[in-house]
């Protein structure tokens, strides 16, 4: 076959089989856009139902006020409908949107070599087959190629262009140019199961469920987590619920079959609970219990952490103490200070000390030009701060929270001293986001009064602490500081002391696994950076977020993980300890994954 030069190419009839959710909403993309569509189902019921689909969602585009009964009138105007594949033989452009059936899908693509023109091209919208097998089908497979909407097609601005090693250049060309005048962002990327959001979101979601399933958190914690840690729409287990269990198993097993990845092996209580009929809001259950099927209101249940289970301050908590005067030290200080404690600061010079206060000031002042803090305010914040270059005045304390230097021998020093300063009783907490936390107990006389007390960046505005206890830690001590975390107005999540905790062992793995799909040539940074941020929601794609954290810093926490879970797909990247190597650290040294000299 001789395809038609992609600058010559011209669309005009779109063909779309299958009027399901999904495929409706493509219909309805083409058909806003000005596209005369054909839609094909199985028999009129089906045809009904896909009618009904465009109308409620044009419908509540003309309630939003996005556009007219007019306009609606003269989307729906360019919408036809066949139950006859037959109808599609003046198509330009040809998409599928049926069942994840690769027999099925690929049945289409047989019939349709006898229907359509032969410089048609021919696309599938499937999330997780494999395009090359679908494509083989038919008898000119350079003409196929994946073209993956997000749902819903209408408001998802995403579109993943999947090439087969067969596709032909100019029908990529011709696609991508095709999805840009929809107003959608195409990425290309090559034919692999999950493609690029599915290939990084589903491996971070299954390792949430096996966090779940190994009892190391609670579903509420660990879905708060990455809400107020990392600034997700939603948590993973909520998520998994949203997108159904039953589909993401599939996803997973299929992802599983053709990559051999173990990270990709559906946790087993996916399978346990995709039998037992949990499949998520569809259901009316699944990691959480809503008040009905397709109901998005989460009701309590056997899990629900009762009101009378909220923690309390089980030590009395007066004074507090703060070790370090670093950007996190001072944050600290300064959310303790809004939070109505004095806090008794420890620099290692009296310069180090008067710049923890002058920190505080431009932020307090920062706030105050915001509208966000008043003058007296800051004066009484300010009042209640007290600074020394002396270990020793920590002794009245009530509790002392370390941010010193990751260096464990550094750390375990610091905890040496403080167990012979600090009064019986005073609670050591440690600000570690990577170190063991039982060797800074086991340094001490009380291992029982050692906990993590893990702030995030910047901590005066990130609501996030992780509470971590080690197997020493005393219960009214780990209730204590998660009290307290809410008397400061932050969001305490408890789990235990290991590598990453529960933000960096969710984090970093998928960051981890962005770098080895670029270095492989799937996709390009920019590409997963935009299917990350459009596909997912997430507020940085993955290369913007490395190079924000420090390549360095990424490539240490993921080495600690690696040491502590023997996981060989968590051994850090190649490019990224290359990338380190060559002093590429990120925006901290204008070069990272993306040059910044000339910004």
């Amino acid at each position: 076959m001789t395809s038609t030069p992609a600058e010559q190419r011209v669309f005009k009839t779109i063909g779309v089989i299958g009027l399901g959710t999904m495929g409706a909403g493509i219909a309805e993309v083409f058909a806003r856009n000005g596209f005369t569509v054909i839609g094909v189902e199985l028999s009129e019921d089906a045809i009904e139902r896909g009618r009904q689909h465009l109308e409620h969602s044009t419908g509540r585009a003309v309630k939003r006020e996005k556009i007219t009964e007019a306009e609606q009138a003269e989307i729906l105007g360019h919408i036809s409908f066949t139950t006859s594949i037959d109808g599609l033989a003046d198509a330009d452009f040809v998409v599928e949107a049926v069942v994840e059936s690769i027999e099925i899908k690929k049945d289409i693509f047989r019939r349709l070599d006898a229907v359509v023109r032969p410089d048609a091209i021919l696309a599938t919208n499937t999330s997780s087959l494999s395009v090359t097998e679908i494509s083989t089908a038919n008898h000119s497979p350079g003409r196929v190629v994946g073209v993956h909407f997000f749902n819903p097609a209408p408001v998802q601005n995403l579109v993943e262009i999947v090439r087969t090693v067969v596709t032909e250049p100019d029908v990529l060309d011709a696609v991508t140019g095709l999805v840009g005048q929809l107003g959608k962002n195409p990425v290309v990327c090559g034919d692999k199961a999950g493609f690029i959001a599915n290939t990084l979101l589903f491996g971070y979601l299954n390792h949430a469920v096996s966090f779940f399933e190994g009892h190391y958190a609670t579903r509420e914690d660990i879905d708060a987590a990455m809400r107020f840690g990392c600034g997700y729409p939603m948590g993973p287990l909520a998520l998994l619920d949203l997108i159904g269990l039953d589909t993401a198993y599939e996803i997973l097993d299929t992802m599983y079959k053709q990559g051999r990845d173990r990270l990709h092996a559906p946790a087993p209580i996916l399978k346990q609970m995709v039998t037992a009929g949990l499949l998520g809001r569809k259901t009316g259950r699944g990691f959480y219990t809503y008040d009905g099927p397709d109901s998005s209101a989460v009701v309590p249940d056997e899990r629900t952490p009762s009101a009378d289970s909220a923690p309390q301050l089980q030590h009395a908590i007066g004074r507090v103490g703060v070790v370090g005067t670093g950007t996190m030290a001072s944050g600290i200080v300064e959310v303790f200070a809004k939070g109505g404690y004095d806090v008794l600061y420890v620099g290692r010079s009296r310069d180090k000390v008067d710049g923890v206060r002058a920190t505080i000031e431009r932020s307090l002042d920062k706030a105050i030009g915001r509208g966000k803090l008043d003058e007296a305010t800051k004066v009484e914040v300010l009042g209640r701060l007290t600074g020394t270059t002396t270990l020793d005045d920590l002794k009245d304390v009530d509790i002392v929270v370390e941010a010193i230097a990751e260096d464990l021998a550094v750390k375990t020093t610091l905890f040496e001293n403080l167990d012979d300063i600090c009064k019986p009783g005073a609670i050591l907490a440690t600000t570690t986001s990577s170190l063991p936390i039982i060797a800074l107990a086991k340094a001490t006389s009380r291992p029982q009064d050692v906990v993590g007390m893990h702030f995030f960046n910047p901590a005066a505005i990130m609501k996030l602490v992780e509470v971590v206890t080690t197997v020493s830690t005393s219960d009214d001590v780990a209730e204590t500081t998660r009290a307290l975390c809410g008397k400061l107005g932050k969001v305490a999540v408890s789990c235990g002391d290991r590598a990453g905790f529960i933000v960096n062992a969710l984090l970093f793995p998928y960051l981890n696994d962005a770098v080895k799909m670029l270095e492989a040539h799937y996709a390009t940074a920019d590409d997963i950076d935009v299917a990350m941020k459009q596909g997912c929601a997430l507020p940085m794609g993955p290369f913007e977020l490395l190079d924000v954290v420090g390549n360095d810093v990424s490539l240490a926490i993921q080495r600690e993980l690696y040491l502590e879970f023997r996981e060989p797909g968590f051994s850090p990247a190649p490019l990224l300890e290359h990338l380190v190597t060559a002093g590429y650290l990120g925006r901290k040294t204008k070069r990272g994954f993306r040059d910044y000299s000339a910004r």
